[in-house]
């Protein structure tokens, strides 16, 4: 490719002139460029856009390539406002300027979002933002504190919604700014004032919505971790709906405004009575039905055949008593019969082996003066007195010389009939 300077009679081709314009391009080098994103399209995981000045009619394009487009800040499109580190690329073949987009970062307002985004993230990682460590709110605060503005409409709203449904609730109210630099500081002071209180029974930080500027020292860091520490129950009530502040994460409740936070926190005395009454009006009906019940089957019970008369059991027991009567009168007659015959057997038993019988039968008992039983005629001597008892009666004897029988032997006792005995 020539150096020598273009004329009429020896032009630069177009090639030439679109290499020297990338090279003169190329020595810019690496650029830090602001602007707003005016068009942002992405094909294939590249974004392709446009970027224009703020202040005056100009406008480039540029490329962020896949790679690049992972490390961006989340979020970012139309309307961003942004700082971007590009590089010109002159494509020779076409003709065209693109801006290579290497890092680009959100400015003003968009600064501010990434910045609030980042803390969100960190404070989620912290589990501050997880429903496991929100705490329910009580059914019925007897004092309710609450941080708000003073003699701002969010403190009238809370104040007289809370008391046409409750009368009787009482409210601690600790007054602060709720937008500016003294804002962070005052409402921080007032969660833990009143989370101290020990009749404190929920607290409401509450504002009447705002813009997002108004907004932001709600999501400061240092009191939504005070709101986190919170023991006492809170409820957000900022009401705003676009831009959720970080306090409306870690609060134990958020509430759309004032006046929903007034409705969520104190229960309605009529909706509540009402309630009762359903209540009693379904524990009577439960009661009764369970008597009727009960007294239905009471009565199946009683029209049963063997409940009808009671004369039944009487007449059934006295059958028993009287069968068992007869029964053991049978017994005890059969008993002492056996007794009787047995008696008279022993009796005669008795009458048979007894010495009267044998006296009656004519023997008799022959004894010594003395008493003494003689058994032997050895045993008494010539002369001796003796007493013979007989079956009737007692005789005085005198022993004479023994008789001998016919074998010379003492003669065997007889019979005075002359049996042998």
């Amino acid at each position: 490719m020539s150096d020598a300077p273009s004329s009429a009679d020896a032009p630069w081709p177009v090639g030439q002139l679109s290499a020297k314009l990338k090279d003169y391009i190329d020595r810019l080098g690496q650029v830090w460029v602001d602007g707003e994103i005016a068009q942002w399209g992405i094909s294939g995981g590249n974004v392709y856009g446009k970027l224009k000045d703020v202040s005056q009619d100009a406008t480039v394009s540029f490329v962020i390539w896949s790679s690049v487009r992972a490390t961006l800040p989340e979020g970012l499109g139309q309307g961003d406002r942004v700082t971007a580190l590009v590089k010109a690329n002159w494509w020779v073949k076409g003709g065209t300027l693109t801006m290579q987009v290497s890092q680009m970062r959100r400015v003003g307002l968009g600064d501010l979002l990434e910045r609030l985004e980042r803390l969100r993230a960190t404070l989620a990682a912290e589990g501050l933002f997880s429903p496991e460590r929100k705490k329910p709110l009580p059914f019925l605060p007897q004092c309710i504190g609450l941080v708000t503005g003073k003699d701002s409409d969010a403190e009238k709203d809370v104040i007289r919604n809370a008391q046409l449904r409750w009368p009787s609730v009482r409210f601690r109210v600790v007054h602060a700014a709720v937008q500016g630099d003294k804002a962070v500081a005052e409402v921080t002071a007032g969660i833990r004032q009143l989370d101290a209180d020990p009749e404190v029974d929920v607290i409401i930080v509450a504002r009447g919505g705002g813009d997002f500027q108004n907004l932001l020292p709600f999501s400061d860091e240092s009191l939504v971790r005070a709101a986190a520490a919170c023991e006492t129950p809170l409820v957000s009530a900022i009401g705003h709906e676009n831009d959720r502040p970080l306090l409306d994460e870690v609060a134990d409740l958020r509430a759309s405004t004032p006046t929903d936070a007034a409705k969520r926190v104190v229960p309605d005395v009529s909706d509540e009575l009402a309630r009762v009454q359903q209540v009693r009006s379904r524990m009577l009906t439960r009661v009764t039905g369970a008597i009727a019940t009960e007294v239905e089957r009471i009565a199946t019970i009683r029209s049963r055949p063997a409940l009808a008369s009671s004369a039944w059991i009487v007449d059934t027991r006295a059958d028993e008593l009287t069968r068992g009567v007869a029964r053991g009168v049978e017994l005890t007659s059969r008993l002492l019969e056996r007794a009787r015959v047995d008696v008279d057997e022993r009796r005669a038993q008795l009458r048979a082996l007894s010495p009267q019988r044998t006296l009656d039968r004519g023997y008799a008992i022959a004894q010594t003066a003395t008493g003494a039983v003689i058994r032997s005629a050895a045993a008494v001597a010539t002369g001796d007195a003796l007493v013979l008892t007989l079956a009737d009666g007692r005789l005085a004897a005198r022993a004479e010389a023994p008789v001998a029988g016919p074998d010379g032997a003492a003669p065997a006792p007889t019979t005075p009939e002359g049996r042998p005995a």
